[in-house]
């Protein structure tokens, strides 16, 4: 078939699949949808046919694709018959087999590889990788133009290897570099469930859900009615903490467990009457008056933000940790001609009092995304009487912030040091330490140095483009006044090891530990060290500063 007679057929083929969606457009909507249709495809039929030089079609048509959708939400994607075919196989191999994984979700987005949702137990994830981030190389090979499947290819494989990964991160003047372990593949996403083992928090639960998987709900109902039938449960934390989220239904059964059948636990509302839902708690409680303290962090998003939200309007729990991410956006996936697909943004997502816990705006459909302003951010009242606002993820009722990191801290991240140091260390000693001191922070700078470990500093890449502004304006003058800013941070850098001593020994504990602790010894004995986990014990431990908090 000649190209000239593929144009009338794509101009049918699109209009059958918008006249056989699920909406019908008002016929104001109707007309302009047309008009501009039409426009659109005679102008791709002139350059198609017409233009000096050929031109690929398809190419062209996913440029045109690309640029619309860059106008919207960054989860509103396309995916091509290759995209398709790539994600059909990657979820059969990960199926039917282990293998060695970065664990870092990966999808082309506006032409670019874009990592959407790394694992949060993963390697990729603990390294500092981040949603957002694009992909440039992985092993030195560019991978701008790669298929996802050969992205994953590159970045997945044998176990105790590992992925060296450049990257853009927007922000960042100059490209991350990081080097990630391959660790097998854990397809459970509830890591922990049971008691903790302190005779200071006796009859406490703790459950750590990672993900919102197909099963979550079933792994965490199971969790809490074991704990529940023990008859000595006085009160459970449900840490959130970095969950991506995931599939809703589990989010609104796991919610359920502590609220009154019926209760709605979330709606969604959309342009269109299909894609509004109101959910409800269609079970019983199991848990409906066990103290409950929910963790979260500014990486829970989406389904652990669902939860959180319902549980903090009806006044069940106490939301304790740092304000989530804020994703309050719903996708769904249509299918359209030659097996090609798009992922859509259809509604938002509202907690039980109607509050929007999405954070960005992109209503300006221009690409822009912007925070929504505090004079913008509306107030309602919980079940007690509460005030809380919307649009802005969900802010804790006890804020306990995690540690920030510093530079010194980020660049031993990329760099994969604390693990790799962790196994040096236990290849080198046949027993756990009993703390690590000033001796082991010690024997960890020496090996950086033996490693050849060195990071470069904001203030520094700032500098050094200011010396080259300088020189290429002729203001020789003042490179000896930069040379003596560049010595002082060279002495600011020297000192960032005694500056940040008892983070950098929190970092090495935790990678240190888990060589020699199986999993649920490892998670007992990190409870002691964590300032969130910490607070949430004292006040299930006592009544009074627990009902405070929610009275307030």
């Amino acid at each position: 078939m000649k190209r000239r007679h593929l144009i009338p057929l794509l101009i049918a083929t699109l209009a059958v699949g918008v006249t056989a969606g699920f909406w019908w457009p008002h016929d104001d909507d109707f007309f302009t949808l047309k008009k501009n249709f039409d426009i659109f495809g005679q102008m791709y039929g002139e350059l198609v046919t017409q233009y000096v030089d050929p031109i690929d079609a398809t190419r062209l048509m996913r440029s045109g694709l690309d640029a619309m959708l860059a106008d919207l939400d960054p989860y509103t994607v396309y995916f091509d018959e290759g995209q398709v075919t790539d994600a059909r196989i990657q979820v059969e191999s990960f199926r039917r087999s282990q293998y060695g994984s970065v664990g870092l979700g990966v999808e082309v987005q506006n032409g670019e590889p874009t990592v959407v949702a790394p694992h949060r137990r993963s390697s990729g994830f603990r390294q500092g990788v981040r949603p957002g981030d694009v992909l440039l190389k992985v092993n030195g090979q560019d991978v701008r133009d790669l298929s996802g499947t050969r992205i994953m290819e590159l970045l997945d494989g044998p176990p105790n290897t590992t992925a060296e990964v450049e990257l853009r991160r927007e922000g960042e003047p100059e490209p991350l570099t990081f080097a990630i372990p391959r660790v097998l593949v854990d397809l459970e996403s509830l890591s922990y469930a049971g008691f903790v083992d302190d005779d200071t928090s006796a009859g406490m639960g703790y459950i750590k859900l990672d993900q919102f998987g197909m099963q979550s709900h079933i792994e965490v109902t199971n969790a809490v009615r074991e704990m529940v039938a023990t008859e000595s449960l006085q009160g459970l934390v449900l840490d959130l903490r970095d969950n991506l989220g995931g599939v809703l239904q589990s989010a609104v059964v796991i919610s359920g467990l502590f609220l009154p059948k019926d209760s709605v636990m979330v709606s969604m509302r959309g342009r269109n009457r299909s894609a509004s839902q109101v959910y409800r708690n269609e079970n019983t409680p199991i848990a409906p008056d066990v103290p409950l303290v929910v963790l979260v962090s500014d990486l829970s998003a989406s389904a652990s933000e669902i939860v959180a939200g319902a549980l903090q309007d009806y006044d069940r729990a106490i939301v304790l940790g740092d304000t989530t991410y804020g994703k309050g956006l719903v996708q769904v996936v249509r299918s359209l001609p030659y097996n090609t697909s798009l992922k859509l943004t259809t509604a938002r997502y509202y907690t039980p009092t109607g509050r929007s816990i999405q954070s960005v705006d992109y209503g300006e459909q221009d690409g822009s995304a912007i925070a929504v302003a505090d004079s913008l951010r509306r107030a309602f009242r919980t079940a007690g009487g509460r005030t809380v606002y919307d649009g802005y993820g969900i802010e804790p009722d006890v804020l306990v912030t995690a540690s920030a990191s510093s530079e010194l801290e980020t660049a031993l991240r990329r760099r994969a040091a604390f693990f790799y140091y962790a196994n040096h260390y236990a290849a080198t000693h046949d027993t756990a330490p009993g703390a690590i001191d000033d001796a082991i922070l010690r024997d960890f700078q020496q090996w950086l140095g033996a490693e050849a470990f060195t990071y470069e500093t904001t203030a520094q890449q700032r500098l050094a483009l200011l010396a080259g502004d300088l020189e290429a304006a002729g203001y020789t003058a003042a490179l000896p006044d930069l040379d003596r800013l560049r010595t002082a941070i060279d002495d600011a850098k020297t000192r960032d090891f005694a500056q940040h001593a008892d983070r950098l020994k929190a970092l090495l504990r935790e990678e240190i530990m888990a060589r020699y602790l199986d999993p649920e010894a490892y998670l007992q004995d990190s409870f002691r060290h964590d300032p969130q986990m910490i607070r949430a014990l004292d006040l299930l431990a006592n009544e009074r500063a627990y009902r405070r908090v929610l009275d307030s």
